[in-house]
């Protein structure tokens, strides 16, 4: 089942970008996944299973920020597809 998920990170603390921009750039190394990114969230589209078990590592790992918070929205199609057309 292909999945986008939509993700907003708020690490909270003084210098909040660095945490951010380092979690999007971890996500783009993974070469089976899309990630896109804008001034307001991150969206990534994949295979679910894959797109979770990546997330799932990834955020563990920006969990060294003490505070941090992220809001997913998650759907079971690809909605890259749709915004193209």
């Amino acid at each position: 089942m292909i999945t986008s998920i939509d993700i907003s990170y708020y690490p909270l603390q003084e210098e909040y970008i660095p945490p951010i921009l380092d979690f999007i750039e971890r996500l783009r190394k993974h070469k089976n996944i899309r990630v896109q990114s804008n001034g307001m969230s991150t969206q990534v589209f994949g295979e679910f299973r894959l797109v979770m078990e990546i997330l799932r590592d990834e955020i563990e790992t920006s969990f060294v920020v003490p505070q941090s918070v992220f809001v997913l929205k998650i759907i079971n199609s690809d909605l890259q597809f749709y915004s193209n057309h």
